[in-house]
C-alpha cells in the first residue's frame, strides 16, 4: 500500500485519487471505498455523493475553493493539487479552507509538492502531504515539517505574530 506524511507521521495511503474525467462528470462512477474525487464530479453528484462519508474532493490550483463553502463541514477529506511545484495557489486555498470556511477535516497537498514546501504548508493548514514521486524517502520528508523553529507572522498553526508572542 502506497504511503504519506500525515500529522507527521508516515501512514499508509487508503484514499484513492480519482483522475479528472475529460467529458461527463455526471456520468462517472464513483466507486465504493475512500476516493478523492475532483471538484467537477462533486459538483456534478453532489446529491448522491453527499450521503457517503467516504468521499473526498480534490482541488485543481485554478479552482476556488469557495466552490466548497457549503460541504466543507461534511467532507473528511480536501485535497488541494499542485500541477507544478512552482504554483503557490494551493498555499491561498488552504489557509482559506482552514480560516474562512472553518475546514476541520484533512488537507492534503497531492501532485508535484517537494519537501522544501512542506514546513510551509503545514502554516497554511495542510496536515498530509502525498508526493507524487513514490520514490521520495519519507522519513527525510518528515524532517522538512521542522525545517524552522520560529515565525515572524501569523499563519494558520500560529495565530500571533512573533512581536505578540515576545515575553517582556
Amino acid at each position: 500500500m502506497p504511503k504519506l506524511v500525515k500529522d507527521g507521521a508516515i501512514v499508509d495511503n487508503e484514499w484513492t485519487l480519482m483522475a479528472k474525467p475529460e467529458d461527463a462528470p455526471e456520468a462517472v462512477e464513483v466507486p465504493a471505498g475512500q476516493v478523492i474525487v475532483p471538484l467537477s464530479v462533486w459538483q456534478a453528484q453532489q446529491e448522491k455523493l453527499q450521503t457517503r462519508n467516504d468521499i473526498g474532493v480534490w482541488l485543481n490550483s485554478d479552482e476556488a475553493p469557495e466552490a466548497l463553502q457549503d460541504a466543507v463541514q461534511k467532507l473528511p477529506l480536501i485535497a488541494l493539487h499542485f500541477p507544478l511545484f512552482s504554483d503557490g495557489r494551493p498555499f491561498s486555498s488552504a489557509r482559506l479552507l482552514r480560516d474562512r470556511y472553518g475546514f476541520k477535516g484533512e488537507l492534503r497537498a497531492v501532485g508535484h509538492v517537494i519537501r522544501d514546501q512542506m514546513c510551509y504548508l503545514r502554516r497554511c493548514g495542510v496536515n498530509a502531504f502525498d508526493f507524487g514521486d513514490q520514490d521520495i524517502n519519507l522519513e527525510e520528508a518528515v524532517k522538512s515539517l521542522d525545517d524552522f523553529t520560529e515565525y515572524y507572522q501569523a499563519s494558520h498553526d500560529q495565530p500571533l505574530p512573533l512581536f505578540r508572542r515576545r515575553v517582556s
